[in-house]
């Protein structure tokens, strides 16, 4: 008999995991969505050290997401406008192009802690503006195996006929 799913989680005794890359991202997250049993909205909760931010400006084409700031001081980074955020804001990041891109920064002295949910679309692209960069991904079978994960560059683009001289 499988285990009664608990639809109630306390982030305060949840195990976070670390993540940092270079000197300006950093963060200690733990998944919220699938340990709730949800399917059609993600759910994470984050905390981010002073100076840092816990990924890149980007974009997302399919998914819109929204941010709960629970603790702490900050800077939304949202298209082409920047946003003193604070504990009580709610920040939302509709889906779309460059224009629509965002990115929150921890600019206070202690840890930013906030929730980040989303919408959950199968297939995503997301656009990154100041690196050139675009990521394509399909969420495939629970188990991974038929996933699609890609990270390029517009500028790397091949033509559409390139390897598709076979009669077959």
């Amino acid at each position: 008999m499988a285990d009664k799913l608990n639809p109630v989680l306390s982030i305060q005794e949840l195990p976070l995991e670390a993540f940092k890359h270079g000197d300006h991202f950093e963060s200690h997250d733990a998944g919220l969505g699938e340990k709730l049993g949800l399917t059609q909205i993600g759910a994470g909760y984050c905390e981010v050290p002073p100076g840092k931010s816990a990924c890149p400006f980007h974009a997302h084409h399919a998914e819109d997401e929204m941010f709960v700031i629970i603790e702490g001081n900050g800077v939304y980074r949202f298209g082409d406008t920047s946003y003193r955020i604070k504990a009580g804001d709610v920040l939302g990041a509709p889906r779309g192009g460059a224009e629509l891109a965002h990115k929150i920064t921890n600019t206070g002295s202690f840890p930013l802690k906030y929730l980040a949910i989303s919408s959950k679309a199968d297939t995503e692209v997301c656009e990154y503006p100041d690196s050139g960069k675009f990521l394509v991904s399909s969420r495939g079978s629970l188990d991974r195996q038929n996933s699609l994960r890609f990270i390029g560059r517009l500028a790397d683009g091949i033509d559409y006929w390139d390897g598709e001289n076979s009669a077959d």
